[in-house]
């Protein structure tokens, strides 16, 4: 999925009245993991309101974004979870001395605001309402996303994996499973609460009970192939800067990166 964060307007005489070179404007391409795509959107626009930027977003789950980007696609920026970070920094795919860690982001579950709340105080109550559920979405650990992909495992811990298996709606974004509960398509939605929460058409129920839940740090850094490096780090400043904690908090994420 691509976004364009922001394209500036301009009336024609005011066009007519700039030099060429002026009216070329700088792309920052940024590769962003699913429950980071909201919050770097919104900073996006912001960031370009104050440059000559112009901010492409590229949203995507981590396993996929990794893939892509060592195809050698082109990023400026990526944001994905801290222990893919890591693997891309040692792939030299991202420049390690730029990576800073943004937000911890939390596994939710999500309900069409008509249907009944499952009780996530236990994580025995929350099998229960699993077992009772009509059918559940989350994204498929094929597509790389990483809340699916533990969430996989952990009804293979619980022991329920194969009477779950007829009710599992897979997905291949995490926007994509908030779609099928608000559409009906699935009783409970289950990805990282900054995924959910964009969409009108559900409510976000709560939280993984604390003894089965995956907090998950996302980080931000400069890709290695960057041909815009300083433009990149700009975005990256006020992604860990007042503008990118407002947008996170307003999601449902928790900044962690160290105030300026």
């Amino acid at each position: 999925m691509k976004l364009k964060a922001n394209i500036k307007s301009l009336s024609i005489s005011s066009l007519l009245l700039l030099p060429t070179f002026a009216m070329a404007q700088s792309e920052v391409i940024v590769f962003v993991g699913g429950a980071m795509t909201k919050p770097a959107t919104e900073v996006g626009v912001i960031f370009d309101n104050k440059s000559d930027n112009t901010t492409v977003i590229e949203s995507d789950t981590t396993g996929e974004l990794q893939k892509r980007l060592a195809a050698t696609e082109k990023a400026d920026l990526v944001i994905v979870t801290a222990p893919a970070m890591e693997m891309l920094e040692q792939q030299n795919l991202v420049i390690a001395s730029s990576t800073v860690d943004l937000a911890l982001a939390l596994i939710g579950v999500g309900i069409h605001p008509d249907g009944a709340a499952p009780d996530l105080s236990t994580a025995e109550t929350f099998k229960a309402a699993l077992l009772g559920a009509r059918s559940v979405a989350y994204v498929s650990p094929a597509a790389g996303g990483t809340s699916g992909t533990y969430f996989e495992g952990l009804l293979e811990s619980m022991g329920i994996s194969e009477v779950m298996q007829p009710k599992i709606v897979y997905q291949t974004q995490g926007s994509e499973v908030a779609q099928a509960v608000a559409s009906g398509d699935a009783e409970f939605g289950i990805t990282f609460v900054s995924e959910l929460k964009p969409n009108p058409g559900l409510i976000v129920a709560g939280t993984f009970p604390d003894e089965i839940q995956l907090p998950t740090i996302y980080a931000v850094s400069i890709a290695t192939a960057s041909k815009n490096k300083e433009d990149a780090q700009a975005l990256l400043d006020m992604l860990a800067g007042a503008e990118g904690r407002a947008a996170l908090v307003n999601i449902g994420l928790e900044p962690i990166a160290p105030t300026h």
